[in-house]
């Protein structure tokens, strides 16, 4: 019995093992049950917290497109009516068109150069001194003067409760700020208009900002949101920010995830061995896309002819393109993990160089490029513009820098020969002005040289008389060197004018250069019974090449007197002024001639067109390129105090420059 009960005890022990199996079971059942649970659950929040994240960068995507878009549509209005002409019909049939396309734009005004209303659509807008609105609306007027550009004011709230940014486009007249479009958003109504229904059925909308104050909110649901998120909203900026809350919806969703439990328990194993094969799948196409990008950058790379050079954060190179080593003659294995000197530098050139490549490590490299002298392996120097950026890897970290290289050796020959080509043209130029005005300075030169051969006559019969004295000569000694002096006053003059020199900019008083001009072309218009009114004052000195200003004034002076071979006698006036403007010298030219016809105001400054028989073609165009020259403005305008109901100004700005 005791041998039994022996027996007994270890079979007990195996059946509670037994019976305890199918609990342990249960039990592991259950906890992957519960632990696959919270996992689904906890993948949904996050799956929801990503559908948010995208929902709420488009939403501010479509909100930034569209203000940009109202944005650009008021700059162009802007530009439109920097032009004098029917600028009220224009501000007000485009404003009213943007109001109509745009509703959450409650208001349009139109603000003079000191922020005082002039027009407003669709009425005048409230104007309490000291209030939210007008305090807000001067900052923005303020900073969109000082930086030229649109800007937004800060949010403010109305005596209703309601709160509005605007927007301020400043409108530049010739440089001069003559104004200031303004348009007003109420917040509510952007929201309104600009968020989609579908979006308000998930999201509670609200604009916010940084100190939680709320301006604005949209939402047709309710209930205590399981999440937020809060993106920055610029434009408008000024720390704005929109904050959108999700509602989640918890129906079924218990009973959803305990059958995907129970099933995916039940397929676990098939589940693992589908997984490991798409993973295997996922690796393999992974690998055939890697080989294919490598191959496309691979060819992409060896098409370019833009040099590609990298470097790392020492200065070794660690790649080079086809097209660089084509450009300096080095194969990469004789560039690759070279430190400097690098042997594609110019010796000449190599305390520069080397100075260079330290900016370049510091990261002070100028953004827009640098040119510098490399040498090619035969020892060929060429000139090279290079462009430096950060190389940043896949984990974000700088770990050195890119280079684009370009060979702008044929673009500087180039360059030069155009140079060398616009300076031979002005100089033809004025030899064929001179050409032109030649039998006018002869007849000019002649009158003193005759005067002189009379006066010297004079003398000698004096001195064949007995009854002289040395006072009967000093008359007309005296008056021999003042016809002398005035020749070679003409003579220095031509000289001066038919001289070749280098274009340089040196300080110049402009109004002995229009002195001078004048001096040349005072016997033409004699001849030509042209009346010159000139009123100059005082004008400063101007950094300037005063044989160029020569060649304009002149150019533009003579045609002007032929304009006017047609014009009565008693309407032939030439005009010309100048005046002191707040930057710049602003000087004109006009004639009372035939004027300029509609179609031929687009050739104008066009190289080689002219209407005249005998003419070039090129004097305009010489003079255009002069002025830009020297950073200023030349343009024509209908002369409209003519007599004779026609004629033409020539004018042209100098900047205002320290000399």
């Amino acid at each position: 019995m005791k041998s039994s009960i022996a027996r007994s005890r270890p079979e007990k022990r195996r059946l509670r093992w037994l019976l305890a199996l199918p609990k342990l079971g249960i039990l592991l059942l259950m906890a992957a049950l519960i632990a696959l649970l919270w996992l689904l659950q906890h993948s949904e929040r996050e799956e929801q917290r990503n559908i948010l994240i995208k929902d709420v960068l488009w939403l501010e995507q479509n909100l930034r497109f569209h203000l940009e878009g109202n944005r650009d549509l008021l700059q162009q209005l802007a530009v439109d009516m920097s032009a004098p002409r029917e600028r009220e019909q224009l501000f007000r049939l485009r404003s009213a068109h943007l109001l109509k396309n745009s509703p959450e734009i409650s208001r349009i005004s139109w603000l003079d150069a000191r922020s005082n209303t002039l027009i407003s659509l669709p009425g005048h807008p409230p104007s309490e001194s000291g209030s939210p609105n007008q305090r807000a609306t001067a900052g923005a007027f303020d900073t969109a003067r000082r930086l030229g550009k649109p800007a937004y004011s800060e949010p403010f709230f109305s005596e209703a409760g309601d709160s509005t940014i605007e927007l301020l486009v400043p409108i530049y007249e010739e440089s001069r700020l003559a104004g200031m479009l303004l348009a007003a958003y109420p917040l509510d109504d952007l929201l309104t208009n600009q968020v989609p229904w579908w979006f308000t059925e998930k999201y509670k909308l609200e604009i916010v900002d940084v100190g939680d104050v709320l301006y604005a909110s949209k939402t047709h649901i309710q209930g205590t949101s399981s999440d937020s998120y809060q993106i920055p909203f610029d434009p408008p900026g000024h720390g704005l920010r929109l904050k959108v809350s999700n509602y989640p919806n918890d129906q079924g969703l218990l009973r959803r995830l305990l059958t995907a439990a129970i099933l995916l328990l039940a397929g676990g194993v098939f589940w693992s061995l589908w997984l490991v094969r798409g993973l295997m799948q996922k690796s393999t196409r992974a690998e055939e896309a890697l080989r294919a990008e490598h191959a496309f950058r691979a060819a992409m790379e060896d098409s370019l002819t833009v040099g590609m050079r990298a470097r790392d954060l020492t200065g070794r190179i660690i790649y080079v393109n086809p097209a660089f080593c084509k450009m300096t003659g080095f194969s990469p294995e004789e560039l690759v993990d070279r430190k400097p000197p690098m042997p594609y530098w110019a010796p000449e050139h190599l305390d520069d160089t080397q100075a260079m490549h330290l900016a370049v490590m510091a990261g002070l490299a100028p953004s827009e490029g640098f040119e510098i002298t490399f040498m090619r392996k035969n020892g060929e120097r060429f000139r090279a513009l290079v462009y430096e950026a950060k190389l940043i890897d896949g984990n974000g970290q700088h770990t050195g820098w890119m280079a684009s290289v370009l060979d702008i050796t044929e673009r500087e020959r180039a360059e030069e020969l155009a140079r060398q080509q616009q300076e031979q043209l002005q100089f033809t130029a004025r030899l064929v002005t001179l050409g032109e005005m030649a039998s006018t300075l002869a007849h000019e030169l002649n009158q003193p040289l005759a005067a002189i051969a009379s006066y010297n006559t004079g003398c000698l019969n004096l001195l064949s008389t007995e009854n002289f004295s040395c006072g009967d000569l000093r008359p007309a000694l005296e008056k021999i060197g003042v016809q002398a002096q005035r020749a070679g006053k003409i003579i220095r003059r031509v000289h001066d004018f038919v001289r070749k020199s280098e274009p340089k900019r040196a300080p110049c008083a402009l109004r002995e250069v229009i002195d001078d001009c004048l001096g040349f072309v005072e016997p033409e218009a004699r001849k030509r019974q042209i009346r010159i009114e000139a009123s100059i004052p005082e004008l400063p000195l101007l950094p300037a090449d005063r044989l160029m200003l020569e060649q304009v004034l002149l150019n533009l002076m003579r045609n002007a007197m032929d304009a006017m071979s047609e014009t009565p006698v008693a309407h032939r006036v030439l005009k010309l002024a100048a005046r002191v403007e707040a930057d710049d010298v602003r000087i004109s030219v006009g004639d009372y001639g035939c004027g300029i016809a509609p179609e031929i105001e687009d050739k104008l400054y066009t190289a080689f067109f002219t209407t005249k028989q005998e003419g070039m073609g090129v004097g305009l165009s010489i003079c255009r390129s002069i002025i830009e020259f020297h950073r200023g403005r030349l343009w024509a305008e209908k002369c409209a105090a003519s007599p004779t109901g026609s004629g033409t100004i020539f004018i042209f700005t100098l900047p205002l420059e320290s000399a």
